[in-house]
């Protein structure tokens, strides 16, 4: 399924992925316990600035910064939507 949504300039849209529910001792994780997710894919992407295209592309998953980007909700899924500068690394 398709957005219809198309970030501008050096900006992306990424889907957050989802946070962990279980620690590697099989403790289970409350929801109000959870720590914000620092991993997604990206979904969108604008076409750059003037001087400078983007790295990252649609499909690349990507680390950001724990308060980086505004969270939005589209189509009933939660998204963050960033400038490329605010995105660390790709993996």
């Amino acid at each position: 399924m398709a957005l219809n949504i198309k970030p501008l300039s050096d900006r992306v849209l990424i889907e957050p992925a989802a946070a962990e529910t279980k620690t590697a001792s099989g403790i289970f994780i409350p929801d109000t316990a959870k720590e914000k997710p620092q991993k997604g894919t990206v979904v969108a992407a604008g076409n750059g600035k003037k001087d400078e295209p983007l790295t990252v592309k649609v499909g690349d998953t990507v680390l950001y910064g724990k308060y980086a980007g505004t969270e939005l909700k589209l189509e009933g899924k939660d998204y963050l939507i960033m400038r490329e500068d605010d995105i660390l690394a790709i993996i």
